[in-house]
Parts: C-alpha cells; structure tokens; sequence
C-alpha cells in the first residue's frame, strides 16, 4: 500500500507539472512602447533620429510589428515598423514615416493640418509639388503630403537633404 502511494503522488506531481508549463505556454506578456512622441523641428522620435540603428530603434520601442535587416536585397533599404501605430523607421535610407492614422504625439499638430496654415511654423517650402511639399529644416528635410482637400495625410523627416533623400516607393 505505502508503494501504491507513493506511484499516486508521483503520478500527480508528474501530471501538476505538465499542467503548470502548459499554463505558462499560454501567457505572453504584451511588450508595451511608451507614447511615440515626434518632436517636428528637431526630427526626433522619442530621442530617436532617422539615423538611428535598428538595436537602437528596438531598445527604445520595443512593440514593432516587424523589421527588416539593412541588407542589399532589402526592399526599402531596412527598417523597423510599427503597422499598428502608423508610423515606420527606414534606417538603411535615414528617414521616418508617419501616416494618418499615427497613433503619438506631434509636438506640432500637422496631421490633417491645411496646406495654407504651415507658414506660422515651417516658413516657405523648398521644393513644392501638387500633392507634396518639402521644407529645410536645422537636422534635413521635412516632406508633407496632402490629400485632395489639401490637408496632411503623411509626412516624412530625414537627416539627408532633399538632393540626396531616397524614399520608399
């Protein structure tokens, strides 16, 4: 009998065991970012510039939904990417995305801003386009895009000037 007990609390340790890791496989800890906050007239995320590396980039937003090696066959040149929070790094080509839906803060409130209301803060464009404008700034370039009513709906800052900036297509 002393034997018989001893396979039983073996048996129910063993099975207690299998059932606790199984328990543990099923809790994943939610990897959380701070706010995204993008400082315009300094082109910085949250300390972070577009020539940030991708270690780096990761370290400090550590919720990207991918990212993509800085290799020769890489679409866009590498990168890290937040789907999610609408908003990408593109570190093999140094610059910052931000669309529509960005999920931060602007330290200037840009997105679905009107064309016509920019000078109070960026001054004159360098370059302008039909649908796009791009504005010198103290760290680059500023690009802002406009949708059919002439507001913002993207916009991209770079270290690089706007003679040498190769964006994503």
């Amino acid at each position: 009998p002393d034997k018989n007990n001893k396979m039983k609390k073996l048996f129910f340790l063993f099975t207690a065991f299998i059932m606790c890791n199984e328990i543990n496989a099923q809790l994943k800890t939610t990897t959380l970012c701070p706010t995204f906050l993008v400082n315009i007239l300094d082109g910085r995320v949250n300390e972070l510039d577009p020539n940030s590396t991708i270690g780096e980039i990761k370290s400090k937003l550590p919720c990207f939904s991918g990212t993509e090696e800085e290799t020769t066959s890489a679409k866009c040149g590498g990168g890290v990417f937040y789907k999610d929070k609408d908003i990408d790094f593109f570190t093999g080509r140094d610059y910052v995305e931000i669309r529509e839906k960005f999920k931060g803060k602007l330290s200037i409130p840009l997105m679905g801003a009107s064309r016509n209301g920019l000078f109070k803060w960026l001054g004159h464009p360098k370059i302008k386009d039909i649908n796009w404008d791009a504005f010198q700034m103290s760290y680059g370039t500023l690009i802002l895009y406009y949708n059919k009513a002439g507001k913002i709906n993207k916009l991209q800052f770079s270290t690089k000037s706007t003679d040498a900036i190769r964006l994503c297509e």
